[in-house]
């Protein structure tokens, strides 16, 4: 058996997350195994590093796949592109070893959070970034941020649907950057729940514009309630940036 890596870009903005549902409509799974399917001739089941939600992009996703035809990894990826609806790219096909899993094997994981944080909007990146008029006090998410580093329970920055033998994760850092209007959010961490990129980003959102002091913030992680974190950025300003492996 052959095992394909593929490194994948996406604008996730008109498809219902990463993750096939029961009949792969308008995912971006399904789109890549429908096109994989046709090139090989019988259904192929990719795996992906990261379930993105709805709506959200990806800068660089990481996916594998098993077939027993030996198919140049060129010639796959200029198919697949070929194939593939425009906001969906493959930047590059590599043989591994067998033992090479797109989920299983990922060390950690990056994330960015774009705010538009300007009175008034951005056309160019509306579909791209979060919005929000009333300025944003950066020092104070700073504050905040510092709260998540480390290992903890992650409960309360979960959603419901998230079905993990453990809400535990580590995260390794979080940077922030404020640049011509934006602030981007950069965050990197063994794994993520569902959800929980955007409800920390929510969080310190609330920080930042004065609703919530950074100091709560352990007592909310202790609490593993979900009904303390009502404040789930949109899904459009999130993008996966990295997988390490």
């Amino acid at each position: 058996m052959n095992n394909y890596k593929l490194t994948i870009q996406y604008d996730g903005g008109r498809y219902k997350g990463w993750q096939r549902l029961g009949n792969g409509e308008n995912t971006i799974q399904g789109k890549i195994e429908s096109v994989l399917s046709e090139m090989v001739g019988r259904e192929i089941e990719i795996i992906g590093s990261s379930r993105t939600d709805a709506g959200v992009h990806a800068f660089e996703q990481i996916a594998n796949f098993k077939i027993k035809e030996n198919i140049p990894v060129l010639e796959i990826r200029n198919y697949l592109n070929c194939y593939l609806p425009q906001d969906i790219s493959i930047k590059e096909v590599t043989i591994e070893s067998d033992r090479f899993h797109a989920r299983y094997n990922s060390k950690s994981k990056t994330y960015i959070y774009k705010i538009w944080n300007e009175e008034f909007t951005n056309p160019f990146m509306r579909k791209y970034s979060m919005h929000i008029e009333e300025k944003l006090d950066v020092n104070k998410m700073k504050e905040a941020a510092k709260y998540f580093l480390g290992e903890h329970d992650f409960t309360a920055f979960s959603n419901a649907k998230s079905k993990k033998k453990t809400m535990v994760r580590e995260i390794y850092s979080i940077d922030f950057e404020k640049k011509d209007g934006f602030i981007q959010i950069r965050i990197s961490g063994n794994g993520f729940l569902y959800n929980m990129v955007r409800k920390i980003v929510g969080t310190l959102i609330e920080v930042g514009a004065g609703r919530l002091f950074a100091d709560n913030i352990p007592k909310v992680i202790e609490l593993k309630d979900r009904a303390k974190v009502t404040n789930l950025a949109e899904p459009g300003g999130l993008y996966l940036e990295k997988i390490e492996f």
